[in-house]
């Protein structure tokens, strides 16, 4: 996808200031560069406008439209789709950070993570069996996390509620960093996610998606 040198390219879906509508820094403005493309296709998806299109520009170009649109907030977050999946995502990242914004990552886990830069947030997804793609989780990627990254499991019903907590309990995935639970829109109930979570006690942090509480599915948003 990229070339090298000056001519550095990536294809951009969006580049838009809105609300973090996830993560712990849910509800804190911030800039998202959404990149085209992805190799997965979970059967919830909410961003599938990204598998294709979008327009190609430089590094330089993308810099300088985030400086614009990030003026007076300084947090990025690249996404897409799935941003790995383009070469030119880590040098774009490192880029990012470079230019002084605070930068966090959202991925699909299913590619290798080892190659961001340690100054990013990296918000790795755990595929459930009900998104229909849980075989193309990167299990690797486990060895690598920190305290500054987070795991986030979208869950489509019980079963894949309770699939995510043997995970964690046999994984002591509490111990890596912060866990995210969200529930599929539209599917899984999130007063029902929340009262199985209280019941249980999981060390996990629950989340709605913000922006769709705000906005809809309004692209941009």
């Amino acid at each position: 996808m990229a070339s090298t040198g000056k001519a550095l390219t990536l294809k951009i879906s969006e580049i838009f200031l809105s609300l973090q509508g996830e993560s712990s820094r849910v509800g804190l403005p911030t800039v998202f560069v959404r990149l085209t493309g992805c190799p997965l296709r979970c059967v919830w998806c909410d961003t599938a406008y990204a598998f294709a299109g979008g327009q190609t520009m430089s590094l330089p170009e993308i810099l300088a439209e985030v400086i614009v649109a990030a003026r007076d907030v300084g947090r990025v977050c690249v996404t897409g789709g799935e941003p790995l999946a383009q070469p030119a995502c880590l040098p774009l990242l490192s880029a990012l950070c470079d230019a002084g914004h605070a930068v966090s990552l959202e991925t699909s886990g299913a590619l290798d993570i080892g190659q961001v830069d340690a100054r990013v947030a990296r918000v790795v997804d755990i595929k459930a069996p009900g998104s229909g793609e849980s075989d193309r989780n990167h299990w690797q990627n486990l060895a690598l996390l920190t305290a500054n990254d987070e795991l986030k499991f979208v869950l489509k019903d019980r079963s894949d509620y309770e699939w995510a907590r043997q995970l964690i309990e046999e994984g002591q995935l509490a111990a890596l960093c912060p866990l995210l639970f969200s529930p599929v829109d539209g599917e899984l109930p999130a007063a029902t996610l929340a009262d199985w979570l209280v019941a249980d006690r999981l060390p996990v942090r629950f989340q709605i998606q913000l922006h769709k509480i705000l906005w809809g599915k309004l692209r941009g948003r």
